[in-house]
């Protein structure tokens, strides 16, 4: 079982050198890439080299990048050694106010990217956040609409925005669990706590169950484990709690 390091959590923190230097110290093997760190493939590759890192995974945002910019994209990821191609979120236009027929058409758009990445050796998946979980007008999910439109992309769970997103992961474990890849390890603070970091808190302390939710997903063979906070206001204290946290688990 890996426990993985979205970098995303780390982008207010750089230079990049010192982050990956600190990360690794704290007994990180393995980090998840972003639009932030492919600008030099090559480079970055070279720094997760010298500390022992690797990147199994990585987010690549918008999907236009895997469509107009595939070449670029793919061979960005090779570099890096990434075996996992997720998109990380939808398109702004889908975030807000869109239909079901937007959504179908999006799930188009997933399907036909994953079978190119597929062809290039890679895996293609899914990241969610809370908009796939909030119903349109007709009552529809959009997270349903996806795996059900492109059944042949992977899912990355984040499990955090799942109940963001005012839904039970253990129900989306249980219905789903063959699909889901990868998962996001991170913590919702108690009420009223933590404001100044969005209510997110590190993993292990907050209200969520993770010892239940990793046993639940592990049962499905999920082995790929990625640590986030989306805005912690110190990624040495996040990145210590979470690992630490994990060990437990």
């Amino acid at each position: 079982m890996s426990f993985s390091f979205q970098l995303y959590s780390a982008r207010n923190f750089t230079p990049w050198a010192d982050v990956i230097a600190s990360i690794a110290k704290l007994g990180y093997t393995q980090v998840e890439g972003f639009g932030g760190v492919y600008e030099n493939p090559a480079e970055f590759k070279d720094l997760l080299d010298r500390h022992g890192l690797t990147m199994p995974s990585g987010h690549f945002f918008p999907l236009a990048s895997c469509e107009d910019e595939f070449v670029i994209s793919i061979a960005a990821a090779k570099t890096l050694g990434i075996q996992k191609i997720f998109c990380p979120a939808p398109d702004q236009e889908l975030q807000n106010g869109a239909t079901r027929a937007d959504w179908i058409a999006y799930a188009a758009r997933l399907s036909d990217v994953s079978k190119r990445v597929q062809d290039a050796g890679l895996a293609f998946g899914w990241h969610n956040h809370h908009w796939e979980f909030m119903p349109l007008a007709d009552g529809t999910l959009p997270m349903n609409i996806l795996l059900e439109n492109a059944p042949d992309i992977e899912w990355e769970m984040d499990v955090a925005w799942v109940i963001r997103g005012g839904h039970d992961p253990m129900q989306w474990i249980a219905d789903h669990g063959a699909r889901i890849t990868a998962a996001h390890v991170k913590d919702i603070a108690p009420e009223g706590e933590c404001e100044d970091e969005d209510g997110w808190a590190d993993v292990g302390q907050g209200t969520m169950d993770w010892a239940a939710l990793i046993a639940a997903l592990r049962a499905h063979g999920v082995t790929l484990f990625v640590a986030e906070h989306d805005n912690p206001s110190d990624v040495t204290r996040f990145a210590t709690r979470s690992i630490e946290a994990f060990r437990t688990y």
